[in-house]
């Protein structure tokens, strides 16, 4: 994963100015043979090295949360909504009969079923609702979790590097990522909220 270091410098609250750089020049003994911009250019590039080595120093095991909710594809709609309603999540893995993940169902899955787009705004659902209120019902029932989850499912390897877990969210536009063993079974799961977490953290180890 590349990073760019300006993005970096903000990101951790650090802006080092020409004087900081003049300053921590002269407080090194000896003769430098060295101008500012250069000191900056090499601080910037050691600095970026040093997240992705941190980056890449943690893994999904060190991230995931270990008690992931998985939701059964015969599971009908409703009861499937009322259920991510209840956990206060806006999506979750779908599995088969053998606990393997054959899907990913989430609110866009449910909005796109209403008609109402995957990105609606409140509003658009309060008019869409009341224009077609009994179709938008009639949509949702005696369907199952199957008929409308988002497949194949993007899924992650327990070694896979903090890095490579935010590289593969950017390139699949995913906002969970299920993490399973060599046996095809969920261990855990990450998320966007995981990762913003793993940020603050990087932060702070800086």
């Amino acid at each position: 994963m590349t990073i760019p270091t300006k993005d970096l410098s903000r990101s951790s609250g650090l802006d080092i100015s020409e004087q900081d750089i003049i300053k921590a020049m002269k407080a090194i003994q000896g003769y430098i043979d060295i101008t500012p911009g250069d000191f900056r250019e090499i601080y910037q590039a050691a600095y970026s090295l040093a997240v992705q080595r941190l980056f890449n120093s943690f893994t999904a095991t060190d991230l995931m949360t270990r008690s992931v909710l998985l939701v059964d594809q015969e599971m009908e709609l409703d009861q499937a909504a009322a259920l991510l309603a209840k956990k206060h999540i806006s999506g979750a893995p779908v599995v088969d009969h053998q606990e393997k993940i054959v899907g990913i169902v989430s609110e866009k899955d449910f909005l796109k079923e209403m008609g109402v787009g995957t990105e609606p705004s409140i509003m658009q659902i309060a008019t869409h609702c009341l224009e077609n209120k009994s179709r938008m019902v009639g949509k949702l029932h005696s369907r199952t979790v199957g008929d409308i989850m988002t497949r194949p499912p993007v899924i992650g390897a327990p070694e896979m590097t903090i890095g490579a877990i935010s590289t593969l969210f950017i390139n699949r536009k995913i906002n969970r990522l299920p993490i399973v063993n060599k046996n095809g079974l969920t261990v855990g799961i990450v998320t966007r909220t995981d990762l913003a977490h793993s940020y603050s953290a990087f932060d702070g180890r800086m």
